[in-house]
């Protein structure tokens, strides 16, 4: 009998760790933590991130093997910024490599054009408060990508901090899980 139990037991850890492995491997859950993302995101909402949308990585590695897609303009993306490398930022993307990125004035051009994808539009918040002054005129570097925060009056993002690298790509927020009130699609 003990024989028996000891066996269930360790079948059911195995499952466990198994499970966990993967689940840690292909997604993972993040906590906002701060007014960054407003309205898109709240401080203490938890999101699901799906760390397989762009691709398959080694893990505990920044090494991709298989990349699925890239990320587009407007995704909601997980990363972790140049210069904190332990810690995962969430920000909106506004431009890939080689795109010629212009704030001025509280809009924001790509490539001489205004940007009017309406996920942007409609979440870009430009205020004149701490973070929104800084206009800027930069062109995003290979293998690399310029975030800006929705609620960009208390936004640290790529206007302050510079690009993302391709490899800092953890991946694209889901959907908010936590609180029940605001369960819903991230857009």
């Amino acid at each position: 009998m003990q024989a028996k139990v000891k066996r269930y037991l360790i079948k059911t850890l195995i499952f466990f760790f198994i499970f966990i492995c993967f689940f840690n491997f292909c997604f993972q859950l993040y906590r906002i933590p701060t007014t960054s993302m407003v309205p898109t995101l709240m401080p203490g909402d938890y999101i699901f991130v799906n760390k397989l949308s762009y691709g398959l990585k080694v893990p505990f590695s920044n090494l991709r093997i298989f990349k699925f897609n890239s990320p587009k303009r407007g995704d909601v993306v997980v990363f972790f910024p140049p210069h904190e490398k332990g810690k995962a930022y969430v920000k909106r993307l506004i431009a890939k490599e080689k795109e010629e990125v212009i704030l001025k004035s509280g809009n924001i051009y790509v490539d001489d054009k205004p940007l009017v994808e309406p996920v942007i539009a409609k979440n870009y918040y430009y205020n004149q408060g701490k973070y929104a002054v800084k206009e800027e005129k930069v062109t995003v570097p290979k293998r690399a990508y310029f975030f800006l925060g929705d609620n960009s009056i208390s936004s640290a993002d790529s206007r302050f901090w510079g690009f993302v690298p391709e490899e800092n790509i953890l991946g694209e927020a889901i959907f908010i899980w936590w609180p029940t009130a605001r369960i819903n699609m991230v857009e």
